[in-house]
């Protein structure tokens, strides 16, 4: 590895450099000479067993508080924990490490963090390992609390490398924790993530690695290092794996969950094995890489735990479903919405891992919802009040409902997928593991339930022991959305970019319509000025429209964008004026204040979502356009009738309360900590400095778009559509301000027309809609008994004008009128009531239907007919006893010549 560090300075404290025999690339730090490294596979977790005098048992608080205090005592400034949802990154999903909240912006140096050195208790998520919650007994967890040691060192500004790490580190688990440093060691590693890499000691201590002391020095850049502008110290220490040491309770479990996991055993009528011999079978195999519950009973079974088996496979699930609930329960309370993709995705793979559990334990689908609300509210209970998790009280409604939505759509994928099992089977003689992740992406099908029914028809099918920790590596990283302004042609950025930023008059002062301005640059048709009060399309709002003028000369503009900081103005010929001119820029107001007011109604109507639905609403996507606004939400379920209207009378008390909007420059840190996360409801935001939009007691978001002064500008907000337009997102669109008059007239006109297609005089629409409404009954009432009238004429002759066809009472009715009902009630006396083959032809169309026992009987199979007369160019199908083709001009007796034969040659005489 590139720049590798020497650590001897461990040496002052009396540790010495050995090389594990075992794992052979094992180089370790010890103060007692060592042979093997005290890490699994190379030791078990003699930390069970093994008496330590300054160590006490510590709550998971306890062991959180010990590790902030200490660092607080050594100048560290606390930084609260962020969301699992990492909505500052736009190439993650979920946050995966402590490290993430200050990535790429502190790392890089654009931004200074705020505390230098600081410490910050970070919940992450980490999916890759799923497959292996619960069958390691608390190794492995799908969320842990990373303990962050952080610090940036730039050059000129040094706050401590190698040796201030080393020392935190010693004297923390020494003094804090009371591990004696005979029992503390450092193994040697490296550390890739989130773009950055580095040396990084492990501290293992009798087989738990307890911290990772990442010295980040580089970045990786496509596949090489490269030195990072700042020494990042980013070590890590997992709370929950303190916390087990420290306990030394049979499963990390139980150390993480306390009580819970009696109450989860009551639940699900499960029993633990005895917990010495729990705790005997978990050392013994510590060290085993057991990557399957079969794998793991087989090894017990090895060791003489056999008595214990079937209670051993169960707690498995059980320790699994506590790490799932709480992981969701993070997620959910984060705003994240199940879906099926980004984040949503992710959310919906641990809950079916969660369900898959659950029905492994026994519970019974029609029993599923409910039980996993059960086991949430507990959870939900147990972490009141807590520093991480008491937040799930807060969202304890969304996250019961969303669990429960969840649990019926997954029982209801399973019932489906019987049929789409077989499908695949029937298409294949085996499925391969891209075959059961086809299935698992498309149909939400779990591969346990394939490998049940491929059993059932003598199919063997293989699941690979990681398949869920694969499902979630494939999705766990966000596609990179390209900006509007990476459109202009490569030479026009390379030209652009030698150009000072842009100043924005349009931020400046929104209301502008014209403003004196010096060419810098003219590139062909492409102009860059000094400053601007066009605005460039960006954020969802359409660029301004308008014109350059130059002695007299108007150029009309054609498109405004921005590279980076500058902006370009296309036009829609080659001006003649050149870099340092003066030109006049103007712009089309009636556009502009249109724009402004669909951007600053977008605001009103996702705070108002947000405050009528909940928290968990986020922007999926919006638009601002001069006819109107469109803002996609995340939403797990269908909004009603009442919920849109609530939302529309709530956004328009905002614009009636007449606040005046805020405009703010902040620094990146100072903005998250004043309004949230919430400020990136239009996605990251890489920038020193935000520009946050504040509507006072409503919203605040960080927007580059142009916004009224005030609310009571915009006049009024009406939603003119509301659908899901995908799994997990509503789609809200709307008119606001004058455009809300030409709605009106819209609608009147539209009125107008239906009243005249009514052929009514009133003019008040629910009065002739009425009246056209009785009249429709009374029609329909006469046409139900003509019907009747000419079935029954109809019946009659066909029976009386019946033959019999090779041992087959056959008869022909041809329907005068197109009346799918007429033709229904025909087919069904005669064809069920009468057991007579009947053909009934309409137009260019032919039913033909035989009673299903008769057909048994007399062995006919219409699906031949159908083939023959599709040869002669009819279209249609159906079943053995049912079909139903559009002819295509197929004369009657060919049909018939078609029915006969297959009747004769099939059928029994």
């Amino acid at each position: 590895m590139p720049g590798e560090i020497s650590f001897d300075y461990l040496r002052k404290y009396g540790y010495e450099k050995y090389v594990c025999k075992k794992c052979e690339e094992g180089v370790i730090w010890s103060v007692i000479p060592r042979d093997t490294c005290p890490d699994r596979p190379c030791s078990k977790y003699e930390f069970l067993y093994k008496e330590y005098k300054r160590v006490k048992p510590l709550s998971l608080q306890e062991v959180r508080e010990k590790f902030i205090n200490f660092l607080v005592s050594k100048g560290h400034g606390v930084v609260d924990p962020y969301p699992v949802l990492a909505r500052w990154r736009n190439d993650l999903y979920l946050n995966i490490a402590s490290i993430i909240v200050f990535q790429p912006a502190v790392t890089e140096g654009i931004v200074d963090p705020p505390h230098n050195p600081l410490v910050i208790i970070q919940p992450s998520i980490r999916l890759s390992d799923i497959d292996n919650v619960g069958l390691t007994f608390g190794r492995h967890l799908t969320s842990f609390e990373m303990g962050g040691m952080h610090a940036f060192n730039k050059p000129g500004r040094m706050i401590y490398w190698v040796e201030g790490i080393i020392d935190n580190t010693i004297e923390f688990f020494n003094k804090e924790i009371g591990i004696d440093l005979e029992d503390l060691v450092f193994k040697e590693g490296w550390w890739e993530g989130g773009g950055n890499a580095g040396p990084a000691p492990e501290v293992l201590v009798d087989g738990m690695e307890l911290a990772t002391l990442v010295h980040m020095m580089y970045k990786t850049v496509d596949g090489k290092y490269v030195e990072n502008p700042v020494l990042v110290v980013d070590c890590g220490y997992g709370i929950e794996r303190i916390t087990w040491f420290t306990q030394k309770s049979p499963t990390g479990f139980h150390a993480i969950y306390g009580r819970l996991v009696d109450e989860y055993k009551d639940v699900l009528g499960v029993e633990e094995p005895p917990h010495d011999v729990l705790k005997k079978a978990v050392y013994l195999l510590s060290n085993k890489e057991l990557t399957s519950v079969a794998d793991y009973i087989k090894a017990l079974e090895e060791h003489g735990f056999g008595e214990h088996l079937a209670s051993f496979s169960k707690i498995i699930h059980l320790y699994g479903s506590l790490d799932h609930v709480r992981t969701i329960s993070l997620m959910l309370s984060d705003g994240i919405v199940p879906s099926n993709s980004g984040e949503g995705y992710l959310a919906r793979l641990v809950l079916r891992r969660l369900f898959r559990n659950l029905l492994k334990l026994g519970v019974e689908s029609n029993r599923l919802a409910d039980v996993v609300q059960e086991l949430v509210d507990k959870q939900i209970k147990y972490w009141k009040n807590d520093y991480i998790y008491g937040k799930f009280e807060k969202h304890r409604d969304y996250i019961l409902d969303v669990v429960g939505l969840e649990a019926n759509k997954f029982v209801d994928s399973i019932y489906r997928g019987v049929e789409i099992v077989d499908k695949y089977l029937k298409r294949k003689k085996a499925l391969g593991e891209e075959d059961l992740i086809e299935i698992y992406d498309s149909h939400g099908i779990p591969p346990e339930f394939i490998v049940e029914r491929a059993r059932g028809k003598g199919v063997e099918v293989s699941v690979p022991g990681d398949f869920y920790s694969k499902i979630a590596q494939r999705h766990s990283v966000a596609p990179l959305v390209k900006e509007k302004e990476h459109e202009f042609p490569e030479e026009l950025v390379k030209w652009a970019e030698r150009f000072p930023e842009t100043v924005r008059v349009f931020h400046q002062d929104p209301y502008a319509t014209s403003i004196k301005a010096r060419v810098l640059g003219v590139l062909e048709n492409y102009v860059i000025l000094d400053q601007t009060i066009m605005y460039p399309w960006a954020g969802g709002q359409d660029h301004d429209a308008g014109d350059l003028i130059f002695n007299g000369k108007a150029y009309p503009v054609k498109y405004v964008g921005k590279i980076g900081g500058v902006i370009v103005h296309e036009l829609f010929e080659n001006p003649v004026f050149k870099a340092g001119d003066e030109v006049e820029v103007r712009i089309d107001w009636f556009r502009r204040y249109r724009l402004m007011r669909h951007h600053t109604a977008t605001h009103v109507v996702l705070a108002a979502a947000r405050k009528v639905l909940g928290e968990h609403v986020w922007q999926a996507g919006a638009e601002k356009t001069v006819e109107k606004g469109r803002l996609d939400i995340t939403h797990h379920k269908p909004l009603t009738r009442k919920e849109v209207a609530e939302i529309e009378e709530l956004a328009n008390k905002i614009i009636d309360s007449r606040i005046q909007l805020r405009f703010h420059y902040m620094g990146k840190f100072e903005a998250e900590s004043k309004y949230g996360l919430k400020i990136y409801q239009g996605g990251a935001v890489y920038s020193p400095v935000l520009r946050i939009v504040e509507i006072p007691g409503w919203d605040a978001q960080a927007c580059f778009g142009t916004h009224l002064h005030n609310t009571s500008e915009i006049g009024g907000v009406k939603i003119v559509n509301a659908e899901r337009i995908q799994d997990g997102v509503i789609r809200l669109e709307f008119v606001a301000g004058t455009r809300l008059v030409e709605l009106a007239r819209s609608m009147e006109q539209e009125k107008e027309k239906a009243l005249e297609a009514m052929g009514s005089t009133h003019k008040d629409l629910v009065v002739a809609a009425g009246k056209l409404r009785e009249s429709l009954t009374e029609l329909e009432e006469a046409v139900a008994t003509y019907r009747r009238v000419l079935t029954d004429a109809l019946v009659s002759n066909a029976l009386n004008n019946k033959r019999v066809v090779c041992g087959v009472e056959s008869t022909l009715v041809e329907v005068p009128v197109k009346d799918e009902k007429l033709v229904k009630s025909v087919l069904e006396d005669l064809s069920l009531k009468h057991k007579i083959l009947t053909v009934v032809f309409t137009a260019d169309m032919v039913e033909i239907a035989i009673d299903p026992g008769k057909a048994t009987e007399k062995g006919v199979n219409l699906l031949k007919t159908a083939e023959a007369l599709r040869s002669l160019g009819a279209k249609g199908g159906g079943r053995p006893d049912h079909i139903t083709l559009k002819l295509n001009g197929v004369p009657v007796d060919r049909v018939l010549e078609a029915l006969e034969k297959t009747v004769c040659t099939s059928g029994k005489q």
